[in-house]
């Protein structure tokens, strides 16, 4: 988890050679967990290991970045969906929550915290839907969906995903499955149209 986040975040950047000894050292753990994380971050796209076997944090791919938007769009609406008819009022209240959170982090311009709470706004859903297979498969492809997101933003004030989370809360909480799924397919095509298009800084 550190060493994903250390990748996603940008304080590891694309290049950056992945020593055992200093991973060991670092996160204080053997180099066989070690050699697992990196093959799952491998398999995530956010390393890569050369003919060498040296291993380094991958450089950033856009067109697989944005692949992996569409995915995680599909998957969270699928999430939506099935979780509807599941959520109950401390769901729809931790949602509300998240997006509190989620608007005072734009108002301040703090990236982390506005992706952090963005996470947790659409994570209540994913665990509601009680699809065992949602979590990991999200998990995989987050990740780089971030990092490309993280070299899109200095401000995230530009993004309108407040109100689109609104929606999605009220078709929750009216127990319309399919306007709830419909407003998280919008807010997941907003965010690739601003990837795709970013606003000049």
């Amino acid at each position: 988890m550190a060493l994903r986040d250390a990748i996603v975040s940008g304080r590891l950047e694309p290049g950056a050679r992945l020593r055992d000894s200093e991973l060991e050292e670092w996160l204080g753990v053997s180099r066989t967990p070690i050699r697992e994380a990196i093959a799952r971050l491998e398999t995530a796209g956010l390393v890569r290991t050369r003919r060498a076997k040296a291993t380094e944090v991958a450089p950033l791919d856009e067109r697989e970045a944005l692949a992996a938007q569409r995915i995680a769009a599909a998957l969270h609406e699928l999430a939506v969906r099935e979780a509807v008819s599941q959520l109950t009022a401390g769901d729809l209240a931790a949602m509300r929550s998240a997006n509190d959170r989620f608007a005072a982090a734009l108002r301040a311009a703090d990236v982390d915290a506005a992706l952090a709470a963005d996470d947790e706004f659409h994570r209540v859903a994913v665990a509601a839907s009680a699809n065992p297979l949602l979590g990991p498969l999200l998990e995989q492809v987050t990740p780089l969906l971030r990092r490309l997101e993280r070299t899109r933003f200095s401000s995230l004030a530009g993004r309108d995903s407040v109100a689109a989370h609104q929606l999605i809360v009220e078709a929750c909480a009216s127990g319309d499955a399919e306007a709830a799924a419909r407003a998280t397919r919008e807010n997941w095509l907003t965010l690739e149209r601003i990837l795709t298009h970013p606003d000049p800084a």
